[in-house]
């Protein structure tokens, strides 16, 4: 492996950011990544640890001690090779994932991890630049059609897997652009869309046939997902169409607080807000958008959506923002020997954080208090965790300031009524049933219907999106063709 002792020799180097005051002030991306001496060394630290935690730590399963050798050798061509025979889509998980590999891997035990997601992005903006990411044409075409609903990254890997296997394809895309969250969740200082873009360039030239702008089945009434089709197509018209459907859609349904004032002017979904700013980005005209210019922002929800509105609310110029989490402060550190290889419980501080936001702690919200229908402020309690259950702390009520409060709790389900008009089963949260087993794997209980992503396992990474919409791609080749060769 590389260099025997490099673990020994050289420190963990994390990827550079741009300041502060430069970064707030546009929505491009600011970190900067290794060059090719600073990777080489980074990859050098990877250990012969002879059972490489790392690779199960990936949900793709990438192959990562070989591709760090391949770094450390400087043999970039085929160390793109092997990232891409696991993940189709690097650029996005070098960029967005929060690398669970590196919780695994074995130098983390007492030491700090190797930058795994750091090479790893290095790796694909250096093919791309090099023109080594290029269509992958499918050498035979079968006479099997297959409908992917939904181009977040699920359907986006299962679409490029199933053209690379021959058969034709067709993506569904409800809102304009091709993407998912990806495209309208994802802020893009984060991930610029050009690199989704790209992809979707490789894969039309793949066969891939993409309609945006088209919703299958409906949307329930009032809903507050995004949608922006001009057209629809339904369950029957696919069914009889294709050979096959993917449904592959996200989790899209937001969690709700339901406490007095919330139907106060001011309060919205952190996924009313985030796409909002995607596509003004994208140069679109959007009458009536949700702005926190100097406003008190709050965010409610302590993951990453919640950082996402923290950022972009920085961007408009909200005069203060404060987040709440429910859960008490985690430890600074995590407690390596109980939680290692597995991802730990620890304060995880983003980079829009550093840019500035008030951090509230086992903290709940007890009411929206508002003048003339319009927010002005939050009623709050700090809580206590005893025997597994929250107790609010006697006299710690106060008042804080919002003009402005976005919803980031998580989601519950996908959108009932697209599953319901298929007539899909659904599990006890609400997602497409669908087992992952090797025998008939993501397939639902309708006819020539499958399922993966959020739509099937619920609110997760896109790493694990990717992985599913893999492993999919593979049963419904299966099911076309009686057997298969793409990885599963």
């Amino acid at each position: 492996m590389g260099k025997v002792t490099g673990f020994m020799e050289y420190q963990r180097l994390e990827e550079g950011y741009e300041p502060v005051g430069t970064r707030v002030k546009n929505y491009k991306e600011f970190v900067i990544g290794l060059n090719a001496e600073q990777s080489k060394q980074q990859a050098a630290r990877c250990m012969d640890c002879g059972t490489p935690f790392c690779n199960n730590g990936c949900p793709v399963n990438n192959i990562i001690p070989d591709f760090n050798d391949l770094v450390y050798r400087g043999d970039w061509a085929n160390a793109i090779t092997i990232l891409h025979s696991t993940n189709n889509f690097p650029e996005f998980t070098g960029r967005i994932c929060p690398a669970p590999c590196e919780a695994a891997c074995t130098l983390n035990v007492n030491d700090d991890a190797v930058g795994i997601k750091s090479i790893e992005h290095a790796i694909i903006d250096r093919a791309w630049s090099e023109g080594w990411v290029q269509p992958q044409v499918a050498k035979r075409k079968t006479d099997k059609t297959v409908a992917v609903v939904g181009s977040g990254p699920a359907g986006l890997a299962a679409a490029q897997q199933l053209a690379r296997a021959g058969h034709s394809v067709t993506v569904f895309e409800k809102n304009d652009r091709v993407g998912g969250l990806l495209r309208y969740g994802i802020p893009d200082f984060k991930m610029e869309k050009s690199h989704i873009d790209r992809r979707v360039a490789q894969m039309e030239a793949e066969g891939v046939v993409f309609r945006t702008g088209v919703l299958v089945a409906s949307m329930p009434e009032g809903s507050k997902v995004t949608n922006w089709a001009k057209d629809s197509i339904s369950p029957d018209e696919l069914k009889a169409q294709f050979d096959a459907v993917l449904l592959s859609g996200g989790a899209e349904s937001s969690r709700d607080l339901p406490v007095p004032g919330r139907d106060l002017a001011g309060i919205h979904f952190a996924m009313e807000f985030l796409p909002q700013q995607n596509k003004v980005n994208a140069g679109d005209k959007l009458k009536g958008q949700i702005r926190a210019d100097g406003k008190h922002v709050v965010v409610i929800g302590g993951g990453d959506t919640g950082s996402d509105c923290v950022g972009t609310s920085n961007r408009h110029g909200a005069k203060s923002v404060t987040q709440f989490e429910l859960m008490p402060q985690p430890p600074e550190v995590e407690d390596r020997p109980l939680t290692w290889p597995y991802w730990p419980l620890k304060l995880r501080t983003s980079s829009s954080h550093e840019e500035g936001c008030e951090r509230e702690f086992a903290i709940s919200t007890k009411e929206f208090l508002g003048e003339k229908g319009k927010l002005t402020g939050v009623k709050t309690v700090r809580v206590e965790w005893q025997g597994g259950k929250m107790v609010e702390v006697p006299g710690s009520e106060q008042i804080i300031k919002a003009d402005l409060v976005f919803l980031a709790m998580g989601f519950v389900a996908p959108v009932a009524t697209v599953l319901d008009a298929f007539g899909v089963a659904k599990d006890a949260r609400g997602n497409a049933k669908a087992s992952t087993d090797f025998n008939g794997g993501y397939k639902t209980n309708v006819d020539k219907v499958f399922a993966a992503g959020d739509m099937r396992r619920g609110q997760s990474l896109v790493v694990w999106a990717i992985r599913e919409g893999r492993q999919a791609a593979r049963a419904v080749d299966e099911f076309l063709m009686g057997s298969s060769d793409l990885p599963r």
